[in-house]
């Protein structure tokens, strides 16, 4: 009875809304999403992108301070709006397989194992409608990302990101299969079987994604998926290579662990962890033409790089024992004695220091050795720092006109000791310290990270940090110094950039051009 006040509440307001469900993860509901929130936004409608419950370890921050999805930031951007914690009201961030960290509006909720996660489904429930409530009120139409599967039947009385809020949002549905992976005729057929009669009728098409070669051979496919379901096919989705969106999930990852490093690119090899993070930080690193990124998995993949970088982690000191295991500490001693680079991002720079202590059990509680390449020490604090930030690199004679734009999400102070800053910090949250004089040696005055004094090994809390064309070139072209090459012009960063920037526009074209967006667009009653 509740379920159905909820309902005529949230669908009597003025927002349509379209759900992107998929038969399971990583199908592509996220950038299907995206692109029919550009599509929408380019017609003039007043569009905002809504997921109820996310899981992911790539998050973002919101301009006062709100902890989201990457996916939901994306799709912001998508429909040329500032992220709003109301368009991703709960993210989990797994910590382990069995616990995961709650984020609710924007703002750590508590840590929880799954079975008393799901004794909140009430609770949440509420923090879900109010945020969906405020967005139907302000915008024409939502767009609905679902999680995972449309038909995990074991979930449904618990699964806030799928079915119910089709319901309470009165969506029509798109259901998404990626034909990659192999079984699309299961994949959709068993999930329209699998769905109650009053869900399936709501499901106004589907999309097959990720199809490789021409698409005219599946017609008779098409076909026999219109007879098998009544549902038509709204489209077949060619896969489109080099796609530089940011993505929600690390599968994309895959493409760059047998990435080969040659004398004439600068090698960057980025450290795999189990609970790695943020791992868009290095997306324009990766789409430099002088570039050559790889995903380390083991010491031996780290032969041959220029540099080297520790990412961003959820749980950095199970993630700093799971390198130390594996002699990768040893290799990256060799490493910097042999004159390469050593960059730390968040949890990475953590690690740098020569120690990092848990007093409060923020995760395994205790004190754990550092790796020793850096005069700072860290301690876990429960309260979480989530801030967008602007700083000016402070890295010897690297870009110091040059000014970076990122954010800060952690959950401990550290305190540098001989060594220098490597950021002067100018914003926070749009507070200007650019005329704070204090020198401090904690994190949370207006410097950040730390840099060793022949600059080769340094860290830095801010995501984002190669994000802006002018640092990264003069970056890399220090590396490209070190090397005996020549360095690039910045125009060669800026077209980088540009070209990301544009990404939305072309997978945007792209689902116009092989899928019926504007019969999908008119179920909802928008022209």
């Amino acid at each position: 009875m509740q379920h159905e006040r909820m309902k005529a509440d949230v669908t009597g307001s003025r927002a349509r809304a379209i759900a992107v469900l998929g038969t399971g993860s990583d199908v592509g509901k996220s950038v299907i999403a995206a692109g029919l929130c550009r599509l929408l936004a380019r017609k003039g409608v007043r569009v905002a992108p809504f997921k109820a419950q996310n899981m992911s370890l790539n998050s973002f921050v919101t301009a006062d301070g709100g902890e989201i999805g990457r996916a939901q930031a994306l799709q912001a951007e998508a429909c040329g709006l500032p992220p709003h914690v109301d368009m991703n009201p709960i993210l989990l961030k797994p910590e382990s397989d069995q616990c995961a960290q709650v984020i609710v509006h924007g703002k750590v909720w508590g840590r929880y194992q799954g079975r008393r996660y799901l004794e909140q489904t009430c609770e949440l429930l509420r923090h879900v409608r109010a945020s969906y409530e405020r967005l139907a009120r302000a915008y024409e139409v939502l767009v609905i990302e679902g999680a995972g599967s449309a038909a995990e039947l074991n979930l449904r009385d618990r699964d806030l990101a799928n079915w119910t809020m089709v319901e309470l949002a009165g969506a029509a549905v798109v259901l998404v299969a990626d034909i990659d992976r192999g079984g699309v005729f299961a994949q959709v057929i068993g999930t329209i079987e699998l769905l109650a009669p009053q869900e399936r009728q709501r499901v106004v098409g589907v999309i097959v994604n990720k199809f490789r070669g021409d698409a005219s051979l599946f017609a008779d496919g098409v076909a026999l998926l219109e007879a098998r379901t009544g549902i038509p096919v709204l489209g077949v989705l060619p896969f489109l290579r080099d796609l530089e969106l940011d993505q929600e999930d690390s599968v994309e990852m895959d493409r760059y662990r047998q990435t080969s490093f040659t004398t004439q690119a600068v090698n960057v090899a980025v450290t795999l962890v189990p609970h790695l993070s943020n791992f868009t930080d290095f997306n324009a690193l990766a789409g430099e033409c002088d570039v050559a990124l790889r995903y380390a998995a083991t010491p031996s993949d780290l032969v041959g790089a220029d540099i080297v970088v520790l990412p961003g982690t959820k749980n950095t000191i199970a993630d700093l024992e799971h390198l130390r295991s594996r002699g990768f500490v040893e290799a990256l001693t060799r490493h910097v004695a042999g004159g390469g680079e050593l960059v730390g991002i968040c949890g990475g720079y953590q690690m740098l220091g020569g120690e990092v202590s848990d007093p409060y059990g923020v995760e395994a509680g205790g004190r754990t050795p550092g790796m020793g390449f850096l005069d700072v020490v860290t301690e876990l604090l429960p309260e979480k720092k989530t801030t967008q930030v602007e700083a000016r690199p402070l890295l010897g004679n690297v870009a110091p006109d040059s000014t970076i734009s990122g954010y800060e999400i952690h959950m401990g102070r550290t305190r540098r000791g001989s060594v220098a800053s490597g950021f002067r910090i100018l914003r926070r949250c749009g507070e200007d310290l650019s005329q704070d004089g204090s020198h401090s040696g904690a994190e949370n005055d207006a410097t950040d990270g730390a840099c060793r004094a022949d600059g080769l090994v340094w860290g830095t809390y801010i995501h984002g940090v190669f994000d802006q064309p002018g640092f990264r070139r003069q970056w890399l072209n220090r590396l490209r110094q070190r090397k005996g090459l020549h360095p690039l012009d910045q125009s060669v960063s800026d077209a980088v950039t540009a070209r990301l920037g544009s990404s939305l526009d072309r997978w945007a074209d792209h689902l116009q051009k092989h899928v019926q967006v504007d019969r999908l667009i008119e179920t909802v009653g928008v022209r």
